[in-house]
């Protein structure tokens, strides 16, 4: 009974043609039927966006986890101050529709994992003091060569709560989820307790529920450093990175959204195989957002879907101000 994997996030938005160039120009296909559009990740069977167009302005309507035995997680949820509801006007009636603490809509649903990834034609490898690996050839190709970056699947999300604390103890609790590692009580990761990344759904704190990012794998750090410059060239919005995390170790290129939420390229995330095996650490601030890589922008940690500035805007000011 717990949840074992990201499958996708739904998001209500403006302009929907806006939405679908953006992810497209990312690296997703995208099918529009009306006023909706599903993105996935080229070769898979499933989507990993969902927008829904119309909207007055972009709100999260709700993420979608991969998990077993959801009869006993009905149970669990109202235990750890969850509810079930029904589900929401246009999604069919299928696996288990919950409201997290905050009012979070979290769509639960029993599935196959994704077939395993291909491992890349030429392995991503470093050459070191006392450890060359790589001989008698050259580690980058011309700019040519390279096709644009490809997604291969969503890795995790990220979103806003009013209470960091508490929504992880929901996860869980309720989901059967584990921390993984947090910041104070500003941000925290929280994983599957088996095979998973270091991270599938992370929450950062805000004024309210929100939206903040979704990750996608991609094969090595070079196809993060090009897609996101790549993506950066397109859209001509903000970005951070190219950089790694402290926590979860994850390269990263993060491009701003048309409504001022964020897109992750990732590669090289920490595994974690057995929860029970792993030692969470509550990091200081200074740690909370990368190891290294360029400043942070303003608002990177805005929550566009409430109004005022964010606790954890605030706190990311006083970090930049103590570096």
């Amino acid at each position: 009974m717990a949840v074992l994997g990201p499958l996708s996030f739904t998001l209500e938005v403006p302009d929907l043609d806006v939405g679908v160039g953006f992810y497209t120009d990312a690296g997703l296909v995208a099918d529009v039927q009306g006023d909706i559009a599903r993105l996935r990740c080229e070769g898979q069977d499933r989507d990993s966006i969902i927008l829904i167009g119309g909207a007055p302005r972009k709100r999260l309507h709700h993420i979608s986890l991969r998990a077993d035995d959801l009869d006993g997680m009905a149970t669990t949820v109202s235990g750890a101050g969850g509810k079930v509801v029904a589900a929401p006007s246009g999604f069919e009636d299928n696996g288990l529709w919950v409201e997290d603490p905050h009012g979070m809509l979290i769509h639960l649903s029993e599935r196959p994992a994704d077939p395993e990834l291909l491992a890349a034609e030429t392995a991503f490898e470093v050459n070191a003091p006392g450890r060359v690996t790589r001989k008698r050839r050259s580690a980058m190709l011309p700019q040519s060569a390279y096709a644009p970056a490809k997604p291969l699947r969503i890795g995790h999300i990220l979103v806003f709560s009013p209470d960091v604390p508490a929504s992880v103890q929901f996860v869980i609790d309720g989901l059967g989820m584990g921390l993984a590692d947090r910041a104070q009580d500003i941000i925290a990761f929280t994983c599957a307790r088996r095979d998973s990344d270091h991270h599938v759904v992370a929450f950062a704190k805000s004024p309210g529920v929100g939206f903040h990012h979704c990750s996608f794998q991609v094969n090595d750090p070079d196809e993060v450093g090009r897609g996101g410059r790549a993506l950066l060239a397109r859209s001509k919005r903000g970005d951070w990175g190219f950089g790694r995390h402290t926590i979860g170790s994850n390269f990263f290129h993060y491009i701003q959204d048309p409504w001022g939420s964020w897109f992750e390229y990732y590669s090289d995330m920490d595994h974690i195989d057995d929860h029970s095996l792993w030692t969470p650490t509550n990091y200081g601030m200074e740690d909370s957002l990368a190891s290294w890589g360029p400043d942070v922008p303003h608002d990177f940690v805005h929550n566009y879907e409430v109004d005022g500035t964010g606790f954890a805007e605030e706190a990311v000011r006083e970090v930049m101000a103590a570096i």
